[in-house]
Protein backbone atom coordinates (compact mmCIF):
# COMPACT_ATOMS: atom_id res chain seq x y z
CA UNK A 1 0.00 0.00 0.00
CA UNK A 2 1.65 3.18 -0.82
CA UNK A 3 2.48 5.84 2.20
CA UNK A 4 0.00 8.23 0.43
CA UNK A 5 -2.87 6.08 1.64
CA UNK A 6 -2.08 5.69 5.39
CA UNK A 7 -3.18 8.05 8.11
CA UNK A 8 -0.70 9.72 10.32
CA UNK A 9 -0.50 7.19 13.32
CA UNK A 10 -0.14 4.62 10.29
CA UNK A 11 2.67 6.14 9.06
CA UNK A 12 4.00 6.99 12.14
CA UNK A 13 4.28 3.41 13.51
CA UNK A 14 5.08 2.54 9.97
CA UNK A 15 8.23 5.19 10.34
CA UNK A 16 9.51 3.35 13.76
CA UNK A 17 9.25 -0.27 12.71
CA UNK A 18 11.71 0.89 10.01
CA UNK A 19 13.49 1.98 12.12
CA UNK A 20 13.94 -0.94 14.74
CA UNK A 21 14.26 -3.36 11.81
CA UNK A 22 17.90 -1.31 11.13
CA UNK A 23 20.87 -2.77 13.04
CA UNK A 24 21.44 0.48 14.83
CA UNK A 25 23.35 1.30 18.64
CA UNK A 26 20.39 2.65 19.89
CA UNK A 27 16.50 2.59 20.46
CA UNK A 28 15.08 5.00 17.87
CA UNK A 29 13.78 8.32 19.78
CA UNK A 30 10.55 10.28 18.92
CA UNK A 31 12.45 12.62 17.09
CA UNK A 32 13.92 10.07 14.98
CA UNK A 33 10.66 8.94 14.30
CA UNK A 34 9.46 12.62 13.00
CA UNK A 35 11.79 12.65 10.90
CA UNK A 36 11.38 9.46 9.55
CA UNK A 37 8.03 9.96 9.11
CA UNK A 38 8.11 13.72 7.69
CA UNK A 39 5.96 15.29 10.55
CA UNK A 40 6.83 17.16 13.51
CA UNK A 41 7.56 15.63 16.90
CA UNK A 42 4.93 17.07 18.38
CA UNK A 43 2.52 15.43 15.51
CA UNK A 44 4.04 12.14 16.85
CA UNK A 45 3.37 12.87 20.76
CA UNK A 46 -0.23 14.25 19.34
CA UNK A 47 -0.75 10.74 18.44
CA UNK A 48 1.11 8.69 20.69
CA UNK A 49 1.70 10.45 24.30
CA UNK A 50 5.02 8.65 24.86
CA UNK A 51 7.36 6.37 23.51
CA UNK A 52 6.19 3.20 25.49
CA UNK A 53 2.78 3.66 23.91
CA UNK A 54 4.26 3.69 20.42
CA UNK A 55 6.47 0.80 20.38
CA UNK A 56 3.50 -0.88 21.94
CA UNK A 57 1.22 0.18 19.29
CA UNK A 58 3.75 -0.26 16.33
CA UNK A 59 4.23 -4.00 17.56
CA UNK A 60 0.40 -4.67 17.24
CA UNK A 61 0.35 -3.00 14.10
CA UNK A 62 3.10 -5.88 13.02
CA UNK A 63 1.47 -7.83 14.15
CA UNK A 64 -1.56 -7.62 12.15
CA UNK A 65 0.50 -7.03 8.96
CA UNK A 66 1.62 -10.66 9.84
CA UNK A 67 -2.22 -11.69 10.52
CA UNK A 68 -1.15 -12.66 13.28
CA UNK A 69 -4.71 -14.04 13.96
CA UNK A 70 -4.71 -16.40 11.58
CA UNK A 71 -1.56 -18.16 12.37
CA UNK A 72 -2.73 -18.53 15.72
CA UNK A 73 -6.45 -19.94 14.59
CA UNK A 74 -5.44 -23.53 14.75
CA UNK A 75 -4.18 -23.58 18.57
CA UNK A 76 -7.38 -21.69 19.16
CA UNK A 77 -9.66 -23.92 17.69
CA UNK A 78 -7.97 -27.26 18.85
CA UNK A 79 -10.21 -30.22 19.50
CA UNK A 80 -7.69 -31.11 22.60
CA UNK A 81 -4.98 -29.40 25.22
CA UNK A 82 -2.37 -31.74 23.22
CA UNK A 83 -3.45 -30.16 19.84
CA UNK A 84 -3.54 -26.45 21.17
CA UNK A 85 -0.28 -27.01 22.71
CA UNK A 86 1.45 -27.99 19.58
CA UNK A 87 -0.53 -25.95 17.13
CA UNK A 88 0.95 -22.49 19.55
CA UNK A 89 3.89 -23.98 20.08
CA UNK A 90 4.25 -24.38 15.98
CA UNK A 91 2.42 -20.83 15.41
CA UNK A 92 4.60 -19.01 17.85
CA UNK A 93 7.78 -20.47 17.02
CA UNK A 94 7.31 -19.80 13.53
CA UNK A 95 6.49 -16.23 14.00
CA UNK A 96 9.30 -15.45 16.00
CA UNK A 97 11.64 -14.88 12.74
CA UNK A 98 9.00 -12.53 11.41
CA UNK A 99 9.00 -10.36 14.50
CA UNK A 100 13.06 -10.92 15.47
CA UNK A 101 14.11 -7.62 13.76
CA UNK A 102 12.07 -5.24 16.07
CA UNK A 103 12.23 -7.97 19.01
CA UNK A 104 15.73 -7.55 19.07
CA UNK A 105 16.15 -3.64 18.83
CA UNK A 106 13.40 -3.54 21.87
CA UNK A 107 14.96 -6.19 23.79
CA UNK A 108 18.54 -5.18 23.53
CA UNK A 109 17.10 -1.44 24.81
CA UNK A 110 14.87 -2.82 27.32
CA UNK A 111 18.03 -3.42 29.72
CA UNK A 112 19.04 0.22 30.25
CA UNK A 113 15.90 2.32 28.78
CA UNK A 114 12.20 2.30 30.93
CA UNK A 115 10.42 2.84 27.98
CA UNK A 116 11.74 -0.34 26.06
CA UNK A 117 11.44 -2.46 28.80
CA UNK A 118 7.82 -1.91 29.48
CA UNK A 119 7.17 -1.96 26.00
CA UNK A 120 8.80 -5.85 25.74
CA UNK A 121 7.27 -6.66 28.91
CA UNK A 122 3.68 -5.92 27.45
CA UNK A 123 4.81 -8.04 24.23
CA UNK A 124 5.72 -11.12 26.21
CA UNK A 125 2.35 -10.58 28.41
CA UNK A 126 0.66 -10.75 25.36
CA UNK A 127 2.56 -13.92 24.15
CA UNK A 128 1.76 -15.66 27.28
CA UNK A 129 -1.64 -15.71 27.71
CA UNK A 130 -1.29 -18.15 24.30
CA UNK A 131 0.53 -20.19 26.78
CA UNK A 132 -1.76 -19.74 29.82
CA UNK A 133 -4.66 -20.84 27.64
CA UNK A 134 -2.61 -24.26 26.32
CA UNK A 135 -1.70 -25.16 29.62
CA UNK A 136 -5.58 -24.25 30.54
CA UNK A 137 -6.44 -26.58 28.01
CA UNK A 138 -4.15 -29.72 28.65
CA UNK A 139 -5.62 -29.44 32.46
CA UNK A 140 -8.97 -29.32 31.50
CA UNK A 141 -7.91 -32.20 29.58
CA UNK A 142 -6.41 -34.04 32.45
CA UNK A 143 -3.31 -34.38 30.08
CA UNK A 144 -1.46 -32.59 32.46
CA UNK A 145 1.14 -34.59 34.21
CA UNK A 146 -0.93 -34.78 37.81
CA UNK A 147 0.15 -32.30 40.41
CA UNK A 148 1.36 -29.81 37.84
CA UNK A 149 1.30 -26.27 39.24
CA UNK A 150 -0.47 -24.41 36.01
CA UNK A 151 1.20 -21.39 37.00
CA UNK A 152 4.53 -23.44 36.60
CA UNK A 153 3.68 -24.47 33.39
CA UNK A 154 2.82 -21.85 31.94
CA UNK A 155 6.45 -20.58 33.33
CA UNK A 156 7.95 -23.33 31.54
CA UNK A 157 5.97 -23.06 27.98
CA UNK A 158 6.64 -19.25 28.06
CA UNK A 159 10.43 -19.71 28.97
CA UNK A 160 10.84 -22.36 26.37
CA UNK A 161 9.12 -20.36 23.55
CA UNK A 162 10.98 -17.05 24.43
CA UNK A 163 12.57 -15.45 21.89
CA UNK A 164 16.39 -15.40 23.61
CA UNK A 165 16.13 -18.98 23.32
CA UNK A 166 15.22 -19.34 19.39
CA UNK A 167 17.98 -16.27 19.19
CA UNK A 168 20.60 -18.98 20.74
CA UNK A 169 19.46 -21.64 19.04
CA UNK A 170 19.18 -20.61 15.40
CA UNK A 171 21.26 -17.72 15.42
CA UNK A 172 23.97 -19.16 17.96
CA UNK A 173 24.00 -22.63 17.69
CA UNK A 174 23.22 -22.64 14.03
CA UNK A 175 19.83 -24.88 14.02
CA UNK A 176 17.50 -24.65 11.09
CA UNK A 177 13.97 -23.50 11.53
CA UNK A 178 12.34 -27.23 11.37
CA UNK A 179 14.90 -28.35 14.05
CA UNK A 180 13.78 -25.54 16.26
CA UNK A 181 10.46 -26.40 15.85
CA UNK A 182 10.91 -30.23 15.76
CA UNK A 183 13.06 -30.00 18.98
CA UNK A 184 10.66 -27.58 21.13
CA UNK A 185 7.40 -29.25 19.77
CA UNK A 186 9.11 -32.38 21.53
CA UNK A 187 10.20 -30.78 24.95
CA UNK A 188 6.73 -29.36 25.29
CA UNK A 189 5.08 -32.20 24.21
CA UNK A 190 7.24 -34.64 26.64
CA UNK A 191 7.19 -32.64 29.69
CA UNK A 192 3.40 -30.74 29.66
CA UNK A 193 1.46 -33.06 27.58
CA UNK A 194 2.04 -36.32 29.41
CA UNK A 195 3.75 -37.55 26.09
CA UNK A 196 7.21 -38.90 26.96
CA UNK A 197 7.09 -40.78 23.22
CA UNK A 198 7.85 -37.15 21.81
CA UNK A 199 10.96 -36.99 23.58
CA UNK A 200 12.40 -38.86 20.22
CA UNK A 201 11.67 -36.85 17.71
CA UNK A 202 14.52 -35.02 19.24
CA UNK A 203 16.82 -37.72 18.27
CA UNK A 204 15.70 -37.22 14.25
CA UNK A 205 16.24 -33.43 14.41
CA UNK A 206 20.27 -32.56 13.31
CA UNK A 207 20.87 -29.17 14.04
CA UNK A 208 22.91 -27.50 11.55
CA UNK A 209 26.33 -26.80 11.99
CA UNK A 210 27.50 -23.30 13.59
Amino acid sequence: MSSTLLDTPTKILQAALTLLETPQSKLPTMSDIARATGVSRQAVYLHFPSRTELLIAATRLQDRQNNVDAALSASRHAATGAERLDAFVTAWGNYIPKIYGVARAIMAASATDPEAKVAWDTRMADMREGCAAAIAALAKDGTLPQGTDTEQATDLLWTLLSVRNWENLTQGCGWDQDCYITTIRGLARATLAGQPEALTQLLACTPDAP
